[in-house]
């Protein structure tokens, strides 16, 4: 069955907006010309989901060593401090009243100095000035997590506004809460408001921030106008910080209004190790293919749809959900997970502890050929689905083609076709497997044999006679 008519029908709204976000991004006046951000799909590590709340340095310091000596060669350069780095009792989240949080004269969460000992400088809290420099000194990029808004301490105190003449409660949306975060308030849309988040943003380039995760902002709720003062304050700062938004499910139907303003954005809620969770918190991999045949061709230069974080090797000792432990996806589903997230070019975010990499999971984290098809590919788009049979396609830009199939079953699944199935224009090609790097020959049709769960990426070129 061939699915490039309905692919068009459900693709053309998708579509239509991206074309309408470009024309936004190009009118934009703060937008910087010719300079791209996340030029490529970002890839690094997080910390929530082998670390939560909880991170410290010390253990910051041991994944980016690790980031720094196996996987930076291959590609993966941003090292992301997850939520709740500014607690000193992260521990008491359940009981939001116990917090104890770290701000600075100006209402602005800073680090917490015993979890962060390389904050303090002279007796100062210096923020990740210190931290950020040493990551930047590995040839690495350096990130944060926050939630939009002002901190609900900063407002009860009615702290000042950095280099302005606005106090905390000018700027407090006291009606808008997070619904599922305690710490903060939303802010205005007024020039308090905006002074507020150039206050934040100005702090955070300061630091050396080259990534800000921005979170309960693209969905549940959807918060353009908090979307907008960020972005101004970023241009107004001077330094490129990539603007990622969360949580998702961003709708398609926003993307004009985020496209001029954010480089990621979340297409779904969280992911966890789960081959299939119907609910909607938290999202499993196979829900992932329906997600993804929608956005995957909307991913383009400086706008990228992500698919959230990989939460794939060991996610301890306390992850962001659940106990800790050896992420619940097998092998094979692992394999499946970073060839679907490859071929639809989402950002690669690992959760895992890296100091505790198993070969099998580091043997996939440097697969370069799996790398590039995530980094240097085009066109990528479902080219077909039969049952529990899904296959993607898109081109290299050495002329090679690409197709993936996946089975989504839980039973092994024959697939057995001619390459004009799958709209390629020649009659045979050169075959290699991408992930194991197996040369097949010359392929003139396809008949391979896929595990529950598994996936085959193939590379197809053309022959030289």
């Amino acid at each position: 069955m061939h699915f490039a008519s309905l692919r068009r029908s459900v693709l053309a709204g998708l579509l239509a907006v991206q074309m309408l976000a470009s024309s936004a991004v190009a009118a934009e006046p703060g937008h910087a010309r010719g300079a791209v951000l996340a030029a490529t799909p970002p890839m690094g590590w997080n910390s929530w989901d082998a670390y939560g709340l909880t991170i410290t340095e010390d253990q910051f310091r041991e994944n980016v060593r690790v980031l720094d000596d196996t996987l930076k060669p291959f590609g993966w350069t941003y090292a992301v401090i997850d939520e709740g780095w500014f607690l000193k009792n992260p521990q008491d989240r359940p009981t939001p009243e116990k917090l104890v949080y770290v701000l600075d004269e100006n209402g602005r969460y800073i680090p917490d100095p015993v979890r962060f000992p390389s904050a303090l400088t002279a007796g100062r809290n210096t923020g990740f000035a210190a931290l950020a420099k040493d990551v930047h000194a590995r040839g690495l990029k350096f990130g944060i997590h926050i939630v939009r808004g002002i901190p609900r301490e900063s407002v009860a105190r009615n702290l000042p506004v950095a280099n302005s003449r606005f106090r905390a409660q000018d700027v407090a949306d006291e009606t808008d809460a997070c619904p599922w975060d305690p710490t903060n308030w939303g802010v205005k849309d007024t020039p308090a408001g905006q002074a507020w988040y150039d206050s934040l943003i100005a702090q955070y380039a300061a630091w050396g921030v080259d990534y800000l995760k921005v979170d309960c902002i693209s969905d549940h709720p959807f918060k353009l106008a908090e979307i907008r003062m960020i972005h101004k304050a970023i241009v107004r700062s001077g330094r490129p910080i990539v603007l990622s938004l969360s949580p998702g499910p961003t709708s398609p139907g926003v993307l004009p209004d985020i496209k001029p303003y954010a480089q990621l954005w979340r297409i779904s809620d969280d992911v966890w190790d789960y081959w299939s969770n119907q609910q909607a918190w938290p999202r499993g991999l196979k829900e992932h293919f329906d997600l993804l045949s929608g956005w995957g061709p909307v991913a383009t230069a400086g706008s990228w749809p992500d698919a959230d974080m990989l939460p794939i090797g060991y996610l301890g000792p306390n992850p962001g959900f659940g106990e800790a432990r050896q992420s619940r996806l097998t092998p094979v589903e692992t394999q499946t997970m970073l060839s679907l997230w490859a071929m639809a070019r989402s950002p690669l975010i690992l959760g895992a502890n890296l100091t505790r990499l198993d070969a099998e999971t580091t043997r996939l984290l440097t697969n370069r050929d799996l790398i590039a098809l995530d980094q240097s590919s085009y066109g990528q788009h479902q080219e077909a689905r039969e049952g529990f049979t899904v296959v993607w396609s898109s081109r290299d830009r050495d002329g090679a083609r690409y197709l993936a199939f996946f089975n989504l079953g839980d039973q092994p699944a024959h697939v057995q076709h001619s390459l004009g199935f799958y709209n390629l224009p020649q009659s045979s090609y050169e075959a290699k497997t991408v992930v194991e790097g197996e040369r097949l020959g010359r392929l003139t049709a396809i008949d391979i044999t896929l595990p529950a769960h598994g996936s085959r990426v193939l590379k197809l070129t053309q022959p030289l006679s």
